[in-house]
């Protein structure tokens, strides 16, 4: 189907226009009719003197997509469910931030009110395979919703499995690459892998996914910019920045360590997570973009850009 052709579909409700969910809307208004796409948002947002939600208010207004001021932490399920209940299809793009318990209330009133098609918030890791018990409870909740998705067959869903985004490799929060110190560190083992992708492509191919013709229905669907080792990424990191980086490795059994001093430290808690490796990472050969041909940008063409950006 040619990028540009509209195409006609049931109403879409897309919960957040943060930085996944404008990337979603934007790929949504560009290939369905903008006056079937909404957006949720927290009140407040279209008046927020914020500089992002002031950019993203006037975005949505240029491409016709009608907002909806309601707070998914204050919600209840009831209230949300009454207004899930006039769409076709929600699409969660409100992830952690909206705090615990919001992703299993949101799904409960999805099935509550009907929806023909959900895709809940799950742009991130494989939960079937991390399970519960890795130490996030957020993570814990994923697959609880999951359960609770199969569990039923009135509504369908769609999961679209990204790995973490691109940029928060980067972050330095998270603390495994410093641009500005030339550190690299390594959750696990240098051999340790990971998936990443882009909240851009994450929009282009979920807007790809939900147009699918036939029909995809009650799958995963794995989607990735790139799948790296944390080895790699120093030697792609040092590839960009022309010069050697320090290299430190972070054990499970120190990050263990760190975690039993700091037990309420969010990021300390994602390292650990993804220092475990398994259900953090797919091999690109075997994804969505890959089988349809769709390029997606990997970790060596993000780091350029970015630091061209920065100059």
């Amino acid at each position: 189907m040619p990028i540009n052709e509209k195409t006609s579909v049931g109403n879409i409700l897309i919960l957040g226009a943060g930085q996944l969910g404008m990337q979603v809307i934007k790929n949504m208004a560009s290939r369905v009719s903008p006056d079937s796409v909404r957006v949720l948002v927290e009140p407040g947002f279209t008046t927020s003197p914020d500089k992002y939600k002031e950019e993203a208010t006037e975005e949505l207004g240029k491409l016709g997509v009608e907002i909806l001021p309601f707070d998914l932490s204050d919600g209840t399920e009831a209230s949300l469910a009454e207004l899930f209940a006039e769409f076709h299809t929600v699409i969660c793009c409100t992830g952690f931030a909206a705090g615990a318990g919001t992703q299993m209330k949101v799904t409960h009133a999805v099935l509550a009110a009907g929806v023909n098609r959900y895709f809940p918030w799950q742009f991130g890791v494989d939960y079937d395979i991390v399970g519960k018990g890795s130490g996030q409870p957020v993570w814990d909740e994923q697959y609880e919703v999951r359960k609770l998705l199969r569990s039923q067959e009135a509504t369908e869903w769609v999961i679209v499995s990204t790995g973490m985004f691109t940029s928060f490799l980067f972050e330095p929060d998270f603390g495994v690459v410093d641009l500005e110190t030339g550190t690299v560190r390594a959750l696990g083992s240098w051999d340790t892998r990971v998936t990443v992708t882009t909240p851009k492509d994450i929009g282009l191919l979920t807007t790809e996914i939900y147009l699918e013709e036939p029909r995809i229905r009650n799958e995963v669907v794995f989607v990735a910019g790139d799948t790296l080792s944390y080895g790699q990424l120093a030697m792609i990191v040092e590839e960009a920045t022309g010069k050697a980086v320090k290299r430190v490795a972070l054990s499970l059994e120190e990050l263990d360590e760190q975690l039993s001093q700091s037990p309420d430290d969010v990021m300390l808690r994602y390292r650990k997570a993804f220092a475990l490796g398994t259900g953090m990472w797919w091999e690109k050969s075997k994804t969505y973009n890959h089988a349809k041909g769709i390029y997606t940008v990997d970790v060596r063409a993000w780091l350029h850009r970015h630091l061209r950006d920065k100059r």
